[in-house]
């Protein structure tokens, strides 16, 4: 169920028929992150960087946990930065080049779509991996759209789930990753992928 609240909700519920998995998630909370989650225990945090697809290299937090052979992560990426960075660095290049113009709502240093394009580009990042591509497809939390993922890594078969969103700024990446065989966990619903269980991820606006 989508709800508005305050905060932007990646909720990851992940339900395994049969077991009693999810009895030891505890939801987390980040009002700085503006996102809340459920984990298996308390997350371990990593201050970390993320280089945007037009080079602006913006602060960057994931947050991840483990239960058995899963492995959850969420990865949130702050662009506030970006239109400053990316305007600063077109200072320096060639006169006339396109990115000094900032011209057709590009903005300098093509600051704009840098923003616009960051969950396509966040999607790309995990199509170069090894992987064969089970499903992909879009999907609206709340009036937050967003992309998802399934893919099976060539070499184990082991499967990732992951949901991608853009809000307030802030780039969220939400992965889960199991090992072949393994029940999904869904962090998204994802019947393409042979699952009936149910997950959400709910994106408000505030």
């Amino acid at each position: 169920m989508m709800r508005l609240t305050p905060i932007l909700s990646p909720v990851l519920v992940l339900a395994l028929s049969g077991t009693s998995f999810a009895q030891d998630w505890d939801e987390f909370v980040s009002k700085d992150e503006r996102f809340s989650c459920n984990f298996p225990g308390t997350p371990t945090i990593t201050e970390t960087t993320w280089t945007s697809q037009f080079g602006a290299v913006l602060p960057a937090r994931v947050y991840s946990g483990a239960q058995g052979t899963g492995r959850f992560s969420v990865t949130v990426v702050d662009y506030n930065p970006v239109q400053r960075l990316l305007s600063e660095r077109s200072m320096s290049c060639p006169n006339g080049a396109e990115t000094c113009q900032g011209i057709h709502d590009w903005g300098l240093g093509y600051w704009k779509n840098d923003v616009r394009g960051a969950v396509v580009y966040a999607a790309s990042k995990f199509l170069q991996r090894d992987v064969k591509v089970v499903n992909v497809m879009s999907n609206f939390a709340d009036l937050v759209s967003g992309q998802e993922l399934v893919l099976s890594n060539n070499k184990d078969q082991s499967r990732t789930f992951a949901s991608i969103y853009m809000h307030d700024n802030r780039l969220v990446i939400l992965e889960a990753a199991v090992p072949r065989g393994y029940p999904p966990p869904t962090i998204f619903s994802s019947p393409s992928a042979g699952s009936t269980r149910t997950a959400r991820v709910s994106a408000t606006t505030c």
